[in-house]
């Protein structure tokens, strides 16, 4: 059982940045999702992902905003979401919050292993740790 907790008023405002950079950007077939991570200095990156025909080479939104928070200098996240654009063949009119991949799950633990994810869970948007959404973290230390 997750950890869960409530969204705020800057869970909503993440949420929003993310839709917007894919409402902005959204191509069939190139970028349906959009993600926005903030870092702990309060500050919100967003990208799309990169759809790939090979599919095993496309990049997440999550790795992207990620990228661009730390090659903005930022090293230190609070907390991420991803959002799905619907579309042209379904009957959906707006974005809906998506939970990480598992590679998603990885990366994002490497680089902030405390970084909450707002996830949907229950019928609900919530928050909870990214390491909660990844039992047994693969890790490269070796054992005790």
């Amino acid at each position: 059982m997750l950890k869960i907790k409530p969204l705020d008023t800057e869970d909503y405002e993440l949420i929003q940045a993310a839709e917007q950079v894919i409402e902005k950007n959204y191509r069939y077939g190139k970028h349906h999702i959009g993600a926005a991570i903030r870092t702990a200095s309060g500050k919100i990156f967003s990208a799309v992902h990169l759809e790939a025909n090979v599919g095993r080479i496309t990049v997440c939104g999550e790795a992207m905003a990620l990228g661009k928070a730390i090659s903005e200098g930022e090293h230190e996240f609070d907390s991420i979401v991803a959002v799905a654009h619907p579309h042209p063949h379904e009957n959906i009119d707006h974005c809906w919050v998506v939970t990480p991949c598992g590679m998603c799950r990885e990366l994002l633990s490497d680089y902030g292993i405390d970084m909450e994810v707002i996830i949907p869970y229950d019928g609900e948007i919530v928050k909870c740790q990214v390491s909660e959404l990844l039992p047994e973290k693969y890790t490269s230390d070796e054992p005790s």
